[in-house]
Formats: structure tokens, C-alpha cells, sequence
């Protein structure tokens, strides 16, 4: 998803630099006295890009309006993507695991989520556990979501977290550290009613 989101990017920031500097270019270069081609889209200095006839052409056609709208929505709808795709934050795809000197591996993000939700889940106590790797891939970041069941002592599962889970992670792919940001939360049962 990341590759294509940055071939998105860099595709969607070239043809629009190359637009605008070929539409400014050329309105400063006949601006300035210089003679377009016969085909370009105004003929002079004094011409409109947009005359009166061209701008009134379809309006009365049954299609023009729904057409319009229904392109601008699309665009709409994509510009509204390629920004969520850009501001979500991102999972981390690969791991540089250093295998010895100035060698290294990559390791998938989700195998090392995996096995730090594992160790995280044996924790006594964890109900439930969810690790998003983020950062980049020679100096990942963790964030750890942890369910507790209401007898565990808060101090205690960050302690076995950071001691156990997170240390068995960190030196599994080679990393010098590995900053992690924890959220612990409670379970809630239902009360039931005894008889």
C-alpha cells in the first residue's frame, strides 16, 4: 500500500507541476508579446482562454449538468482518498534486522507485530493485546494497546510487558531500542445477577 501511495504521490505532483507550468508558461510568454502556435488554446495578448460561446456551448444539453456533477464528484471522492491515504498513520511494511557488520535482513512488520502480540498476550492477566508498529525501518516505534482483567495491578503488566514481551521483540530483530508507547485499559463485565 505504501508503494503505491508514493507512486500516487510523485504521479499526481508531476502532472500537475507539468499543467500549471505549461499553462502559466505560455499565458506569461503570450503575455509578453510572444506569437503561439495556431492550434493553441488563446490567439493573443487581448484573447480570453474561455470565449462567451465556448463557455455557454452545452448548457442547454439534457447530459451537460449531470455530467459535470458526476465527474467533480469523482474527483471529490479522490482527492478525499489520496488525503486519507496520506494522513492515516502509517503500519510499518519492514524491519532492518542487523545481522552482523554493515549486514542485515528485512523482517515483515507483521511478523514482528505478531510475535510481540503473543508474548504480550501470555502476560497473566491480558485479555487482550494489539501492536502497530510505526516510524521507519532501520528506527521503528511501537504502540501497545492492552486489555487488563480488573485484578491486575497496572504496574505490574508494564513491568512483564517491557521486561518479557518488549525486550524478547527488541532484541529478536537486533534493534539497539525500540520506543514503545503503551495504553492500558480495563475490561468491563456486565453484572450479572446471582440468585
Amino acid at each position: 500500500m505504501n508503494a503505491v501511495l508514493r507512486t500516487v504521490n510523485r504521479l499526481l505532483t508531476g502532472l500537475v507541476g507539468l499543467a500549471l507550468l505549461l499553462l502559466g508558461g505560455s499565458v506569461l510568454a503570450i503575455g509578453l508579446g510572444a506569437k503561439p502556435p495556431s492550434w493553441w488554446i488563446h490567439d493573443g495578448r487581448h484573447d480570453v482562454l474561455l470565449s462567451d460561446a465556448q463557455r455557454t456551448r452545452w448548457r442547454d444539453a439534457g447530459w451537460w449538468w449531470p455530467a459535470v456533477i458526476a465527474v467533480l464528484a469523482v474527483l471529490v471522492l479522490l482527492a478525499l482518498w489520496w488525503l486519507i491515504a496520506n494522513l492515516r498513520r502509517r503500519r510499518l511494511a519492514e524491519v532492518l534486522v542487523r545481522t552482523g557488520e554493515g549486514d542485515g535482513a528485512l523482517l515483515r512488520g507483521r511478523a514482528l507485530e505478531s510475535v510481540f502480540v503473543a508474548d504480550a498476550s501470555e502476560l497473566e492477566g491480558v485479555s487482550d493485546a494489539h501492536v502497530r508498529l510505526t516510524g521507519n525501518r532501520t528506527a521503528p516505534r511501537a504502540r501497545v494497546r492492552l486489555r487488563l482483567e480488573p485484578h491486575v495491578d497496572p504496574e505490574d503488566a508494564l513491568h512483564h510487558l517491557t521486561t518479557r514481551a518488549l525486550a524478547h521483540a527488541r532484541d529478536s530483530a537486533g534493534l539497539a531500542e525500540l520506543p514503545t508507547e503503551v495504553r492500558l485499559t480495563g475490561v468491563k463485565h456486565r453484572a450479572r445477577r446471582v440468585s
